[in-house]
């Protein structure tokens, strides 16, 4: 942890970068192909990058489509170069779309952005060697409540002309799933549909959801763990298959960063990459 924390201050010095964006100064780009700037949807924020592996395989590979955190709020999927590093280097093809964000829109805004990304991964990812009936969301913070409420709230997708099913799983990094929240401009993100409790995934889990895998950090202080804890336990009581992983002594910011070259915590990449491959 230490180490991870005396690196990345030593880039951020050195680059002038973003916290986030000094993440992406050692990714190597010789291990996939960048296809960018795909229209998804009308606007500035409707489009989406691919990321496809180099490395040749038998046959069309699974699909994460990865949804940033930003507090609904802010983001930019050229950002996240280091996640599709990573999940590209285990055999994903990778999309990572931008979604309109407050105050452009409020809750159900971004979500339905994300179904319509979702159902363009649909359509067209055979193109760009992917497998459409292994299609994973995952999603850090912000992103992991868009991602999880794409795999238990049904509508969305619907509206899309699909089905649940069509999601293979859903990996949830540090969301908050299941919260009041306090602050007021989060609030008001969140009541768009008129009740905060319409923005928790938690609240839809009826049974015969996607499989999920929760993780977050014991250090977390920015999203509690009581999120993930609450949802595990509906999925449990819904009988909905659900792993959890919590990692010592990593907080809502390093959980993610974790993933990046050099800072990466592969037992965090191996609990990803099994939860697919099953």
């Amino acid at each position: 942890m230490r180490l991870f924390s005396g690196l990345a201050a030593l880039l951020l010095t050195l680059t002038g970068c973003s916290p986030v964006g000094l993440l992406n100064v050692l990714v190597s780009r010789d291990a996939f192909e960048r296809h960018p700037d795909i229209a998804y949807g009308e606007g500035d924020r409707r489009r989406l990058d691919v990321y496809v592996p180099r490395e040749p395989a038998s046959g069309p590979r699974p699909v994460v489509v990865f949804f940033y955190g930003g507090s609904w709020k802010g983001g930019e999927r050229s950002s996240y170069l280091f996640v599709a590093e990573a999940l590209a280097s285990r055999g994903f093809v990778v999309v990572i779309p931008d979604y309109r964000v407050f105050p452009e829109v409020r809750y159900p805004g971004f979500v339905e952005d994300a179904a319509a990304a979702f159902a363009w991964t649909h359509r067209e990812i055979a193109r760009y060697r992917g497998n459409p009936r292994k299609l994973f969301v995952m999603g850090h913070s912000a992103g992991a409540q868009i991602a999880t409420m794409l795999a238990y709230n049904p509508r969305f997708l619907a509206k899309e002309g699909l089905e649940r099913g069509s999601i293979r799983g859903v990996i949830g990094m540090a969301g908050p799933y299941d919260f009041v929240p306090t602050a007021a401009d989060i609030r008001s993100i969140l009541s768009g549909e008129g009740d905060l409790e319409a923005a928790m995934p938690a609240r839809f889990v009826r049974g015969g959801e996607p499989p999920s895998l929760l993780i977050t950090g014991d250090q977390d202080t920015t999203v509690s763990p009581g999120n993930q804890e609450r949802l595990a336990a509906r999925l449990r009581k819904a009988g909905s298959p659900v792993e959890e992983r919590r990692f010592a002594a990593l907080n809502h910011y390093t959980l993610i960063g974790r993933l990046a070259t050099p800072f990466r915590n592969d037992e965090l990449l191996d609990a990803i990459t099994a939860f697919a491959g099953r």
